[in-house]
């Protein structure tokens, strides 16, 4: 899934207008103004289409967590660095960290897409990607979730 699909599907699934996606973006370190999103929400076949690349797909995923959740306090023995690659995994985490859904509520939000998952299966797509019970998420699960999230 691209990132601007993503991102046309969470500004659905969340509510959120351009104004929002941009303060979001300026909560987690992205600069990015109102017409900018515009662009980045177009269709690749409509004119003024811009990519979304990871560097504002994380930065609006940090914000989103900041926004639902409020700043977290940065300790010296926390340095974190922007992730290399952003995977669907870690959206996934960022998107359950910011809307605060335990395991049950993320099953509940499958179940409303029609994916049935056990516990298990669920949290191997939490676990990290050197654990022999990792799994990784697909585009169709993280598509399916995010219509799960539209449908609550």
């Amino acid at each position: 899934m691209t990132n601007n699909d993503l991102l046309r599907r969470l500004r659905y699934a969340l509510k959120l207008n351009g104004e929002s996606i941009a303060g979001i973006c300026a909560l987690g370190g992205g600069d990015i103004g109102p017409l900018d999103v515009l662009k980045l929400l177009k269709k690749e076949e409509e004119p003024g289409f811009v990519v979304c690349d990871d560097r504002v797909m994380a930065a609006f995923l940090d914000g989103l967590i900041i926004y639902r959740r409020g700043a977290r306090e940065q300790r010296s023995d926390m340095l974190t660095s922007p992730p290399a690659v952003l995977d669907n995994n870690l959206i996934l985490r960022k998107i359950r960290i910011a809307l605060e859904l335990n395991e049950e509520a993320m099953r509940a939000i499958l179940a409303k897409a029609g994916i049935q998952l056990s516990k298990s299966e669920l949290s191997a797509m939490f676990r990290g990607q050197g654990h022999r019970n990792y799994k990784p998420c697909g585009d169709q699960f993280l598509r399916n979730f995010i219509r799960g999230l539209t449908l609550g």
